[in-house]
């Protein structure tokens, strides 16, 4: 009995091992797609930019500059998968917990007001970023340039 679930066990790991490699070729496949879509100089600038991510400041101004309306919500929802990924690899590069989303009361984390940017249809200054209605500002990123810092390593 003891080598059935030692067998369920490698199966089991088998299993998720093909479902996580299927997953991560749908977003390189998605990503793709998006590049040579309609959107795709926009999609080119926010790669590099992460390629090369330093600050969340910038990664936030560069963000607010783009016309996130005319963006379908599907390559809304490809950006974010990218940039989340982004984030998540640099905070652990640091020794950070991959995921650290604000408490309430906190300033927004850079993730959480870059969401707020591109998941809302009106681009005027002072907007609500996300369903908690908390404006943003470049004062709100302070926070998230803790994982960014330009003079780490």
């Amino acid at each position: 009995m003891r080598r059935n679930s030692k067998q369920e066990r490698e199966r089991e790991l088998a299993d998720r091992a093909r479902l996580t490699r299927a997953w991560r070729a749908w977003h390189f496949e998605q990503l793709e797609e998006a590049l040579v879509g309609l959107h795709g100089g926009v999609l080119e600038r926010l790669m590099a930019q992460l390629k090369e991510l330093r600050t969340a400041r910038e990664l936030v101004n560069f963000i607010s500059a783009q016309d996130w309306s005319v963006v379908d919500d599907d390559t809304r929802a490809i950006v974010l998968h990218q940039i989340n990924r982004a984030i998540t690899v640099l905070r652990e590069r640091q020794g950070l917990p991959p995921i650290d989303d604000a408490l309430p009361g906190e300033p927004l984390t850079a993730f959480q007001i870059i969401r707020g940017i591109i998941t809302q249809v009106s681009h005027t200054v002072g907007r609500p970023a996300g369903a908690s209605g908390k404006q943003w500002s470049n004062e709100n990123v302070k926070r998230s340039d803790d994982a960014c810092e330009e003079d780490r390593p």
